[in-house]
């Protein structure tokens, strides 16, 4: 190789045990690939590898999944990594192969092509704070998980031991006191009865250990500054969840591109004078499911929110037609409350003014504030390449 090496862009197909990387310069020209274990071996040998071209920067699809542990290696090593999503390498995917087959070889491929053509990828950082949320939150979701799930079996053992069964909305300490007056006599009846006590036990246990995360959600996400916590609805789960999964706020152009973002915006399926929109099934179900939560949450409650529904049933829609335009507010409203959040951070340090940003507040939790219900924005302005940054 004669000269200094061009900027390459190391796409990479990231798996538990290996990943497949190809090396692609500016030109689009491949002028590298392979195939290494994710052992300390083999990325001792894949750091090797790419020391040819030491102006270069990795673009890894996954960076929140299964590529997180390769990628926290190589910034730990000083690299800079670029987050592929998988949509846009799914469709530089189609375009290259032409039948849209899925390798690895490809798909390395097709983040490579993404990682040179697209300007705005997000940079992927090492921030300790938000992955000690994503660890505690995940944590959180597996322990209500498991609640529901046993709980699910209280009532079906409840349902045979008592005529009727349990009422729906039930606690650990209720059933507990349910299964003090059931005496079955029968063989099945008595090995029913043990058996729910057990779940009982179990529930209380992870009630405890449910507590007990929350507190420290609690503390940790007040640590971060955020105001998520204000909004009527939203908790410390809920929160950290928004936390870890957005990121930097300061990627989405709008309101409307958040809005597609959490899948709360409608998809526009007109057809000549026949206007409609349809629901969008895509988008970060994770954060879809925050919203859902926060609507539900104001929906129980003399909130501003409940008499935006109610105005919606009034005209003539049903319950899920008013749930769909009440969670596209709300998305609207949470994005406001992380924009001005991001913006008292960067103002003049802790304890800082704000401007005088009115026209963007939240006011509130509540979801009347000039929010758009507009369908799925339109395509943002980006430049044809991306802009390979020297290697840290």
């Amino acid at each position: 190789m004669e000269g200094t090496p061009a900027r390459v862009v190391i796409g990479m197909d990231a798996h538990k045990r290996s990943v497949t990387i190809e090396v692609m310069t500016g030109g689009e020209s491949i002028v590298g690939k392979g195939r290494l274990a994710t052992d300390r071996d083999g990325l001792a040998a894949m750091r090797r590898y790419v020391q040819a071209w030491p102006e270069h920067v990795w673009a890894t699809e996954g960076c929140q999944g299964i590529g997180r542990h390769v990628a926290n290696r190589l910034l730990a090593e000083g690299e800079q990594v670029l987050d592929v999503p998988p949509k846009l390498s799914a469709r530089a995917r189609v375009f290259a192969t032409g039948q849209g087959r899925k390798t690895d070889a490809t798909d390395a491929h097709s983040v490579a092509l993404v990682g040179t053509r697209m300007s705005g990828l997000r940079p992927v950082v090492n921030d300790e704070q938000l992955a000690v949320l994503r660890i505690l939150v995940d944590r959180r979701r597996s322990l209500g998980e498991e609640h529901t799930r046993k709980m699910s079996q209280v009532h079906h053992l409840l349902l045979e031991l008592i005529p009727g069964g349990a009422k729906k909305e039930l606690s650990a300490a209720q059933a507990k006191a349910l299964l003090a007056t059931v005496r079955p006599r029968d063989a099945a009846g008595k090995t029913r009865r043990r058996v729910a006590a057990e779940l009982v036990a179990d529930l209380e246990r992870i009630y405890q250990r449910k507590k007990a995360a929350n507190k420290e959600l609690t503390a940790l996400v007040a640590a971060t500054g955020t105001t998520l916590m204000d909004l009527n609805g939203i908790g410390p789960s809920s929160a950290a969840r928004l936390l870890v999964e957005v990121g930097d706020i300061t990627r989405f152009p709008d309101n409307n591109h958040f809005g597609s973002w959490t899948g709360t915006a409608a998809i526009d399926a007109s057809s000549g004078d026949n206007v409609r929109h349809r629901l969008s099934r895509g988008g970060n179900r994770q954060i879809n499911r925050v919203l859902h939560i926060m609507a539900t949450v104001q929906l129980r409650n003399p909130t501003e929110g409940r008499a935006y529904f109610d105005r919606c049933k009034a005209r003539g829609k049903t319950s899920n037609e008013s749930m769909r335009p009440l969670k596209r507010r709300l998305s609207d409203i949470v994005y406001r409350t992380m924009v001005n959040d991001a913006a008292r951070h960067m103002a003049t340090g802790p304890g800082g003014q704000r401007g005088n940003d009115s026209d963007s507040s939240a006011v509130g939790s509540q979801p009347h504030t000039n929010s758009s219900d507009k369908p799925l924005p339109g395509p943002a302005t980006t430049h044809r390449r991306t802009r390979l940054a020297a290697a840290s």
